[in-house]
């Protein structure tokens, strides 16, 4: 029977994803096959999950997914495996808004039924952890608050100065405590931390933070505290009830500059018929073997610009392909891809694949970042025109130029058209978890299939 439980925090940057590796990385040593989750859109921390925990980690986000789907892809996920461990997102009561808890770790944790082991800060204060703790425990008493992590703490005597005003005031046991440690800290830039794939962090520091957490968390109490997991239901939403063989090649960019995907959205497109191809715009040639689809995540070509540039051949293959109506879906680092250039953090512009009429450039001080809601404006590869998709848009960069005429979608709740869609070329700064509407996986690869079959 599998358990698990999730890691959460009071507020972002308080250890959360120290605590939720150390873990991993400590029960693997026990022998526990681990299943990794991060809470909410965030495409990073879940590749420091993956690298330890050996599986890939897979997203749960209750606003861009259904709840039942959300229960089913953790359900899934956890099959053959013993124990989750669910990283938390912002602060534990932090979602959508200040007035529900929509998009929260604390919704997730109840929609799971998983206790959690809270991450508190305490450098700089003592008895005041106190106060923190039962506002936690108070704040909604639903939540089951099993347990408290002291990160921070400066010696063995203050962690037991924050344990025993802890212990007086509230019913929560604390069950370890970290010291702060600056080679703990994981490398940060204009997006947050650094994805593992760009060769950040390495086997060193991710043993420094098992080790650490080995010895100051007391895992056995842990273990003990972690919740029984359901099994998966009998019928899935999501999925196909009976297994589909491949019937489309799907081209997907994977390397430095592209390394933005769901876990759970890939698995869909292969379910449904999809043979993912890896690729790498920066490195290969820019011949695509028996391809009938093409899938550019998001991630930081804005850092990569000089090389994809250089890569002409790459550039070449993608025009060709998108001028003959093979069907594209980009995110965010994508669209910027497919754009005319690409004006970097320095100022400085590289010409990019050019099939969407716009440029994009770094513009630090307006970030756009939040849940989003449109609808399609006409019939693309993913979406049929009115249906209403939720999506998460996190950039720097913004648009030069524009052609309202290929707008794909109208953003919900804003006077504002968003995205493209010509062709066979759907790209956007939107990012969508393909779990969110079941039918978009299926229908990708069904316009791969007709592509393929000419027509």
């Amino acid at each position: 029977m599998a358990h698990g439980f999730m890691v959460a925090g009071t507020a972002s940057g308080v250890g959360k994803t120290t605590v939720a590796v150390g873990l991993i990385g400590a029960l693997r040593r026990r022998g526990l096959r681990v299943q990794p989750f991060k809470a909410g859109p965030d495409y990073i921390d879940p590749t420091y999950h993956s690298h330890v925990a050996g599986v890939p980690s897979r997203n749960l986000d209750t606003w861009l997914v259904p709840r039942h789907g959300v229960l089913e892809l953790f359900a899934r996920a956890m099959g053959g495996r013993d124990i989750a461990v669910v990283e938390g997102v912002m602060g534990l009561y932090d979602g959508l808004s200040g007035r529900s808890e929509e998009g929260s770790s604390a919704e997730l944790a109840k929609l799971l039924d998983l206790p959690v082991l809270l991450v508190v800060d305490a450098h700089a204060a003592a008895r005041s952890v106190a106060a923190t703790v039962l506002g936690f425990q108070k704040f909604d008493p639903q939540v089951r608050l099993a347990g408290v992590v002291l990160n921070g703490v400066g010696s063995e005597r203050h962690a037991d100065l924050c344990r025993e005003a802890v212990d007086a005031a509230t019913s929560v046991p604390v069950l370890g405590a970290l010291p702060g440690r600056d080679d703990l800290r994981l490398p940060e830039r204009h997006l947050g931390l650094i994805p593992t794939v760009e060769g950040v962090g390495g086997d060193e520091v991710f043993q420094r933070m098992t080790q650490v957490v080995e010895t100051g968390v007391d895992i056995s109490r842990v273990l003990a505290l972690a919740g029984t997991v359901a099994s998966p239901p009998g019928n899935s939403s999501l999925f196909p009830h009976e297994p589909v063989p491949p019937r489309a090649r799907i081209a997907v960019a994977m390397d430095r500059a592209f390394s933005f995907y769901y876990q759970d959205s890939l698995d869909l497109l292969e379910a449904w018929g999809g043979e993912l191809a890896p690729f790498s715009p920066l490195e290969d040639s820019g011949v695509l073997h028996d391809v009938s689809g093409l899938y550019i995540g998001g991630g930081f070509p804005e850092l990569y610009a000089r090389e994809l540039a250089a890569n002409t051949g790459m550039a070449a293959a993608l025009r060709k392909a998108a001028g003959a109506g093979m069907p594209v879906y980009a995110e965010c680092g994508g669209l910027m891809y497919l754009g005319r250039s690409i004006t970097d953090m320095e100022g400085k512009t590289h010409p990019m694949v050019g099939v969407l009429p716009v440029s994009s450039r770094i513009d630090k001080p307006r970030l756009s970042l939040g849940y989003r809601a449109v609808q399609a404006l006409g019939d693309g590869p993913l979406l049929r025109r009115g249906e209403v998709v939720r999506g998460h848009e996190f950039h720097w960069s913004v648009l030069d130029g524009s052609s309202e005429e290929m707008n794909a979608y109208r953003v919900v709740g804003e006077e504002r058209r968003e995205g493209f869609c010509v062709k066979g070329v759907l790209a956007s700064y939107v990012h969508l978890h393909l779990a969110s509407l079941p039918t978009m996986a299926q229908r990708f690869v069904e316009r791969c299939c007709q592509f393929q079959g000419g027509g």
